[in-house]
C-alpha cells in the first residue's frame, strides 16, 4: 500500500494551524459573550483567558507531537498513552460530531454571508419541502462548497495546502486591515472611556461571576479550538518532531494576538450595547457600518466567506487523516485506509468525511451540534494533556525531545475541568446529548474489535 509523503514545510504547517483556527467565529461570538458578561472588561478578560488556555494546550501538544511524531495526532496520542478503546471513542466522536459538525457549521456560515451579496443564497429560499423537512438554497450552496473543497484536497496534499496558504494569508491580512481601519478611522475616545470605566464595569467577585465566565468562554474557545488539526497530518510534514511544535506556537500566538486586537478595536469603536445587539451577531459588520455606513457590508461578507473557506479547507485536509489511521488500525471501514497511488492522499477517507458533513448540513441542526462540539472537544483535550505525565514514563526523555514545564499541562487540565463542570451543571441540555454521542462509541468499538479479531 502506498504511504503518505512528507512534502509540507514549517510555513505550510503554520498556515494549517492559523487557517484552521480562523473561521467565522471571531466575527460573531463577541456579541454573544458581551450579552453573557455584560461588561467590556470581562469581555476582554474572557478572550485573554481563552487565549491563555489555547496557548497552554498548543504548547502541551508541542511535547506530544515531538515525542510521538506520527500521523493521526490526538487519536494516536490517546492510543499510545491510554488504550485503543479511548482512542477509538475520540476518533468516533471526531467523525460524528467534532470535526464534521464544525465543518457543517463553517460551511453554512460561509453560505450565509455570501447570501448578503447574492440574495438567492438564503435559508428562506426553499428548494424542496417534504412534510416537516425543507432544503434551502443556503444548505445546497454549503453542500456544494464541501464537495468543491473535498475535490481540491483529493487532487493531492500540495493542492490543498496551496489553497490553504493563499486563504490563510488573505484572511490574516484582512483582519490586520480591519484593525488598522479601526485605529485610524473609527477610534472613539468617549466610547472607549465609557466601555472601560469602573462605573460601567461593576464586577462582583464571587461564584456567579465565575459561572458567567466559565459559560461565556465557550464561544471564545470555539473560535480557536481547531489548533490541534496540524497534528493529524504529521506524516506529511517534514521534520515533524521540530516543525509541529514550532507551527503550534507560531500559528496559535498569531491567531490569539489578532483576536485580542480585534476585540480591542470593537470596544474602542463601538458602545458595548451596540456590540451586544449587532444584527445577526456580526460585530465586525456593525463596526464597518459605523465607520463607513452600509458600503462596507459587501467587503465584510467577502472577508468572512474567505475566512470560513480557509478554515473549512484546513479541517477537511487534516480530519480525513484520522479516519485513515483508524482504518489502518482495523477499527473503522477498511477501505478508508486506501491511499491513491497518484495523488498520495487518503481518498476514500476524504469522501466519506464529505458525505457525513453534507448529511449534517442537510439535517440543518448544525447550531446545536456546535454546543456538542465544544463540550466533547474540551473533554478530550483535558484527557490527552493529562496523559503527558503518563507519556513521560512510557517514553523516556531523549535528546531533541521538547518538554513543557509541568505547570502548563496542570493549569490547562484544571481550567478545562472547571469549564467542563460548569457546562455539565448549568447547560445539561447541550452537554448530555454530546456525552451520549461520545459514549455511543463504546458498543461501536466492541463491534469493530470483534470484526478485527475475526479478520486476524
Amino acid at each position: 500500500m502506498s504511504e503518505l509523503r512528507r512534502t509540507l514545510d514549517l510555513k505550510d504547517a503554520i498556515s494549517i494551524v492559523a487557517g484552521s483556527m480562523i473561521g467565522s467565529g471571531i466575527f460573531i461570538v463577541s456579541s454573544h459573550i458581551a450579552r453573557g458578561v455584560n461588561s467590556a472588561l470581562l469581555l476582554i478578560f474572557v478572550w485573554i483567558l481563552a487565549g491563555f488556555i489555547t496557548m497552554l494546550g498548543a504548547l502541551s501538544y508541542g511535547e506530544l507531537s515531538s515525542t510521538i511524531p506520527t500521523e493521526g495526532g490526538q487519536y494516536i496520542y490517546l492510543k499510545k498513552i491510554f488504550s485503543k478503546k479511548i482512542a477509538f471513542i475520540y476518533g468516533w466522536t471526531l467523525f460524528l460530531v467534532i470535526q464534521t459538525g464544525t465543518l457543517a457549521a463553517v460551511n453554512i456560515a460561509m453560505a450565509k454571508f455570501l447570501g448578503l451579496i447574492f440574495p438567492v443564497i438564503s435559508s428562506s429560499n426553499k428548494l424542496l419541502e417534504l412534510g416537516s423537512y425543507s432544503l434551502s438554497s443556503q444548505q445546497l450552496f454549503a453542500v456544494f462548497m464541501v464537495l468543491f473543497i473535498t475535490f481540491i484536497n483529493s487532487r493531492g496534499v500540495k493542492a490543498g495546502v496551496i489553497v490553504q496558504n493563499i486563504f490563510t494569508l488573505t484572511k490574516v491580512l484582512s483582519i490586520i486591515a480591519i484593525i488598522v481601519v479601526g485605529i485610524f478611522f473609527g477610534f472613539n475616545l468617549e466610547t472607549t472611556i465609557s466601555n472601560f470605566s469602573l462605573a460601567n464595569n461593576h464586577i462582583p467577585f464571587g461564584f456567579e461571576t465565575l459561572k458567567v465566565i466559565a459559560l461565556s468562554i465557550v464561544g471564545a474557545l470555539f473560535a480557536s479550538i481547531t489548533w490541534n488539526n496540524v497534528t493529524f497530518i504529521t506524516s506529511e510534514i517534514k521534520k515533524p518532531e521540530k516543525n509541529i511544535k514550532k507551527a503550534l506556537f507560531i500559528g496559535t500566538m498569531l491567531v490569539i494576538s489578532l483576536y485580542f486586537l480585534l476585540n480591542m478595536i470593537y470596544l474602542t469603536n463601538l458602545p458595548l450595547d451596540l456590540i451586544k445587539t449587532s444584527p445577526e451577531d456580526i460585530v465586525v459588520a456593525q463596526l464597518m457600518q459605523t465607520i463607513f455606513d452600509s458600503k462596507a457590508l459587501v467587503a465584510i461578507a467577502i472577508i468572512i466567506a474567505i475566512s470560513a473557506f480557509g478554515c473549512a479547507n484546513g479541517m477537511i485536509l487534516t480530519g480525513s487523516r484520522v479516519y485513515y489511521k483508524m482504518a489502518k488500525d482495523r477499527v473503522f471501514f477498511r477501505s478508508l485506509a486506501y491511499i491513491n497511488r497518484r495523488t498520495k492522499v487518503p481518498e476514500n477517507s476524504l469522501w466519506l468525511q464529505c458525505f457525513w458533513i453534507c448529511v449534517l448540513i442537510m439535517w440543518g441542526n448544525y447550531a446545536q451540534l456546535l454546543d456538542y462540539v465544544i463540550y466533547s472537544s474540551i473533554i478530550f483535550y483535558a484527557i490527552t494533556i493529562f496523559g503527558i505525565f503518563k507519556m513521560r514514563k512510557l517514553y523516556p526523555y531523549k535528546e531533541g525531545i521538547y518538554r513543557v514545564p509541568d505547570w502548563i499541562p496542570v493549569v490547562f487540565v484544571i481550567l478545562s475541568s472547571i469549564i467542563i463542570i460548569a457546562l455539565t451543571l448549568f447547560k445539561p441540555f447541550y452537554t448530555v446529548p454530546g456525552l451520549l454521542i461520545t459514549l455511543l462509541g463504546l458498543p461501536v468499538y466492541k463491534h469493530w474489535n470483534k470484526r478485527r479479531k475475526k479478520v486476524v
